[in-house]
């Protein structure tokens, strides 16, 4: 019996996963959650063989929380099931270790299908994910300017989060956080909370 945990900020989602999973009679739903921060706890806990998470999920985003199950050293197996229609998001995502990437917008036989694939152990990106990540261009937009942690603080800034309490999240000092938070307003010559939270509404940073 594959162990499967989901995440997605919506409870019609969440509903709509379990419903598409009951078609796997070896597959158990054993952790559910809302945000990044939750689901990492409940993963710790629970071990799940597979994680089917959004992109743009509150707290930790899909790539982040990838990270930090790798971290952690758990095996869990992270597919990413988004709307969101980014190279760079995909791109982030697998350098952080997920292994299968499918849209929202796709079938519930290619969701199943890519469960299928990584609980087998076997990587699944969709046609059209594979189509989006042989794009033959270079973006050069200003996402691309931040490291990936530096992304995470910006989302959490603008999400309303205070230096400590983004600290708490990523378990990190307050010190590092402040640290990454300056980087990135230099980098992308910004000067108040503001002006990060339009550049991570523009960015597709924010939770949608």
């Amino acid at each position: 019996m594959k162990r499967i945990a989901i995440v997605d900020r919506y409870d019609i989602v969440r509903v709509g996963l379990r419903s598409v999973l009951a078609a796997g009679p070896d597959w158990s739903i054993v952790a559910e959650a809302a945000d990044g921060r939750q689901a990492v706890r409940q993963l710790v806990t629970e071990k799940p063989d597979l994680l089917i998470t959004g992109y743009s999920v509150p707290l930790l985003n899909g790539a982040e929380m990838t990270r930090q199950i790798r971290q952690r050293g758990l095996q869990t197996k992270v597919l990413v099931f988004t709307q969101l229609e980014s190279e760079l998001a995909m791109k982030e995502a697998l350098r952080a270790g997920a292994l299968g990437f499918v849209l929202k917008r796709e079938s519930n036989d290619i969701l199943v299908q890519a469960v299928r694939s990584l609980c087998e152990g076997r990587p699944y990106f969709s046609t059209v994910v594979q189509q989006l990540l042989l794009r033959s261009f270079c973006a050069t937009g200003e996402a691309q300017v931040l490291s990936p942690r530096e992304k995470s603080v910006v989302q959490l800034v603008a999400e309303g989060h205070s230096n400590k309490q983004i600290a708490q999240i990523l378990s990190v000092s307050p010190k590092t956080i402040e640290t990454h938070r300056l980087q990135a307003q230099r980098k992308l010559e910004l000067r108040s909370t503001a002006s990060l939270v339009r550049y991570a509404i523009r960015n597709s940073l924010l939770p949608a």
